[in-house]
């Protein structure tokens, strides 16, 4: 037998068990967790071992705990598609989205020059201007200035040949911006479950990060795309954003978990809003 299946089998295993004991002590909140797992994993539109696997005994154990709270996010916001068009947002929205696009493009290759600089010889990179409302490198004026709803602005990079496992992100306050600054022709691509998007046929992909996905590039050289987070679209925009500006301290703990392999480029303290 392979050593992955002996791997799989042991961890199924030892979850029944877990599952088992959990089910004797606290029978409730147990089962309320696996109820609000399986309607959380289920919004996936490939449903197979791997997604199960991932998402109850994998990376997406994270996404599983907070569930019951991302479920009741979405009873807070409007309908969640998954995959986004920038036409779906209200038009506030749209208009901070083509801002910060816009400045991406302008300056694109002063942008490229820099993170070049800073880089180094890692394997992945996010250069970071803002992280969940906190300002952090400040050599863009455009940059400096807090957003309604857009609460990340980084670059995520990625050296020739690296990509990303499937993954699941955290919570689901915020939807996940992705643009590609050089859109090559190569296998360079983002994949939301079933979703496929290459970088050369649409430099822009905006999906809801808390579904299966990964990053790829087998081109041999590197992958620069802006990351962008807004807030999920809302009849309460104020409510959500206070929401994510509560739980921003606990969920940058849980990506330093999802950004291990990552190099974080970006000053270790805040920089101060411009007026």
């Amino acid at each position: 037998m392979k050593k992955k299946t002996v791997k799989s089998l042991r961890k199924a295993a030892i979850a029944v068990v877990v599952l088992a004991l959990a089910l004797y002590f606290i029978p409730v909140l147990t089962a309320i967790w696996v109820v609000c797992g399986l309607i959380d994993v289920m919004r996936n539109d490939q449903k197979n071992w791997k997604l199960f696997d991932r998402y109850f005994l994998g990376n997406g154990l994270f996404t599983w705990l907070l569930s019951p709270f991302n479920l009741i996010v979405d009873l807070l916001c409007y309908r969640n598609p998954g995959v986004w068009k920038p036409e779906q947002f209200p038009e506030d929205y749209q208009r901070e989205i083509n801002e910060v696009l816009g400045v991406f493009n302008a300056r694109k290759d002063e942008i490229i020059a820099d993170i070049d600089a800073n880089f180094g010889a890692g394997r992945r990179g996010m250069y970071v201007y803002q992280w969940y409302g906190k300002h952090r490198i400040d050599n863009v004026p455009e940059f400096n200035k807090d957003y309604k709803y857009i609460k990340t602005i980084a670059v995520s990079v990625f050296s020739k040949g690296e990509s990303t496992s499937w993954h699941f992100g955290p919570l689901r306050l915020s939807l996940r911006i992705l643009y590609n600054l050089i859109p090559v022709q190569a296998e360079i691509f983002v994949q939301c479950g079933s979703r496929k998007n290459y970088w050369h046929d649409n430099p822009l992909f905006i999906f809801d990060d808390t579904l299966f996905h990964r990053s790829v590039n087998e081109y041999d050289g590197r992958r620069y795309c802006v990351f962008v987070d807004i807030i999920r679209p809302s009849p309460f925009p104020r409510l959500i954003a206070r929401l994510l500006a509560i739980v921003s301290v606990s969920v940058e703990r849980i990506n330093s978990l999802f950004y291990r392999n990552w190099k974080m480029i970006g000053s270790s303290k805040p920089k101060a809003a411009a007026n």
